[in-house]
């Protein structure tokens, strides 16, 4: 893979996910960038399955 194409995967992740702006993106280490995509488990609580039944009863859609 050429930087070019590397470059492009990493800029459409950041795009994506977070909403970055060419210029946030360039602006950003690569080690801020990793740690930016990476998902902290403990910061996300699960959502406890009869909650979830219950919403998706209340919400179908």
């Amino acid at each position: 893979m050429t930087f070019a194409q590397a470059a492009t995967r990493c800029w459409s992740a950041a795009a994506t996910v977070l909403g970055w702006r060419p210029a946030e993106f360039w602006q950003a280490t690569p080690a801020e960038l990793l740690a930016s995509l990476t998902v902290h488990e403990a910061a996300v609580d699960p959502v406890a399955a009869e909650l979830l039944d219950e919403l998706r009863q209340r919400f179908p859609d």
